[in-house]
């Protein structure tokens, strides 16, 4: 029986997989639309996000709302040990996150954030080394632009569904979702790919041909 927590199962996770294989084995489970859009990119290379997804459903507006952002001090004020702050919903013309979000996400153990748009603060967050995902760094505040209209619900972001408690992974080749439902068995089967890939690694560099490695370890 598996005994790990949530903890020990992302730090795993982190240390050993990569989006392109963890999406290798979503793709042999059937599961084909799980990474987010390509424009979607660390700010920083090395950064890594593994976590349960707080979903935040966010909404344009054309004047200034009461109160000023909606329910998103709720929504970050909510978040849990390991979760990451996954965004979406309203047109690419503001920023959706900052220091200080990145700030107190971390003081309640947030594990980052992911946004269908764009961030702010860009400096001071690469100097907390809080892993944030997005389209890019824009300065233009949401207040009086957007809002967020609801949180812990399911989304779905360009074809790409989410739901609470899903887990968010992503690096330098991308974000992708892997639903709760078969995540034991994606990431046992993931950790074990790994090895082969490392075996396939060790063949070739002896000078063992493409063909003759995939028919021994089925990956190239």
């Amino acid at each position: 029986m598996n005994t790990k927590t949530d903890h020990e199962l992302f730090e795993e996770m982190r240390a050993h997989l990569f989006t392109a294989i963890i999406g290798d084995v979503l793709d042999l489970h059937g599961y084909h639309r799980q990474f987010l859009l390509p424009e979607c990119r660390p700010i920083s290379p090395g950064m890594v996000v593994c976590g349960r997804a707080m979903t935040v459903y966010e909404a344009d507006v054309i004047e200034p709302v009461d109160p000023p952002f909606g329910l998103m001090l709720k929504a970050l004020d909510s978040m849990k040990q390991d979760e990451v702050y996954l965004a979406s919903g309203s047109s690419p013309s503001y920023a959706l996150w900052g220091e200080l979000m990145s700030t107190a996400a971390r003081a309640r153990g947030a594990a980052g954030a992911v946004l269908a748009g764009y961030t702010r603060d860009t400096s001071g967050i690469l100097e907390m080394n809080f892993p944030v995902f997005c389209y890019g760094s824009y300065a233009q505040d949401q207040r009086g632009r957007g809002h967020v209209v609801d949180f812990r619900i399911p989304l779905e972001i360009h074809g790409v569904k989410v739901n609470p408690g899903d887990i968010v992974f992503g690096d330098i080749d991308g974000v992708l979702i892997l639903p709760q439902e078969v995540e034991a068995c994606v990431v046992a089967e993931a950790l074990d790919q790994v090895k082969k890939e490392k075996t396939a690694k060790t063949l070739l560099l002896g000078g063992a041909s493409a063909e003759s490695v995939f028919g021994e370890t089925g990956v190239l």
